[in-house]
């Protein structure tokens, strides 16, 4: 894509150099261009170039563009959303916020998932981690994967497994992977063991004792007397 604009760059500078300005038949483009160059207000953004249209979201998270579908995030059904189509990728937002970006697929048909879209609704079909088309061939990070393994013989491992994915949309898929390490170090991959990790780092550490200063240490340490009491009273 460099080499095409460079090239394009090198054949319109070509053309400027070599024809009449349209309304000054007197100077070429290029000579008209340098005389308002010192004139032209630097851009110094890019240029956010994209092709804008309303969609509606169904029920199962997609929005429809361009013979294609793409997934949103499951807290975006049941409103209008604005897709934004770049060259190379779409962009779809809802009262500004982004809920969903896709690498743009120019086939016919294809239906483009992204599973994090869907994890709030494994909370409700926790069976669908096995069966459902946006967690097909979904690639894990290394951690959660052996986590996931393990607990695909458990009665209830779809279940346990859910909530360890719910919880990557509120601490994050660092801190997460992180407490899978843990767990699996230590040999055990419970999601009760995992959450109670995430729990411990998100809770501040307990404040250490504060040394004091040399400067502030009594020279002369207070002696509990109770009788100055009654001298006080006395007085």
């Amino acid at each position: 894509m460099t080499n095409w604009n460079a090239w394009l760059m090198d054949k319109c500078i070509a053309y400027a150099k070599t024809h009449a300005h349209p309304e000054r038949p007197d100077t070429t483009i290029w000579a008209a261009f340098e005389e308002e160059r010192p004139h032209l207000v630097p851009y110094r953004g890019r240029f956010d170039g994209f092709h804008a249209l309303p969609a509606s979201v169904s029920k199962t998270c997609l929005v429809r563009f361009d013979n294609n579908k793409y997934s949103v995030s499951a807290s975006a059904v049941g409103r209008p959303v604005e897709i934004q189509a770049y060259a190379d990728r779409i962009v779809i937002r809802q009262d500004g916020r982004v809920v969903a970006e896709h690498a743009r697929c120019y086939g016919r048909g294809e239906t483009i998932y992204d599973p994090w879209h869907y994890v709030p609704v494994l909370a409700r079909k926790p069976g669908a981690l096995r069966n459902g088309a946006p967690f097909k061939d979904w690639v894990l990070p290394a951690a959660l994967e052996r986590v996931r393994r393990k607990l695909a013989g458990s009665d209830d491992g779809d279940r346990q497994m859910v909530s360890i994915l719910a919880a990557v949309l509120t601490d994050g898929l660092p801190a997460v992977e992180a407490a899978c390490t843990d767990a699996l170090a230590e040999g055990v991959h419970s999601a009760d063991v995992i959450l109670n990790i995430l729990a411990r780092r998100r809770d501040p550490p307990p404040i250490g004792p504060i040394a004091t200063p040399a400067s502030l240490m009594l020279r002369h340490a207070p002696i509990a007397d109770c009788a100055r009491y009654d001298a006080l009273r006395r007085a």
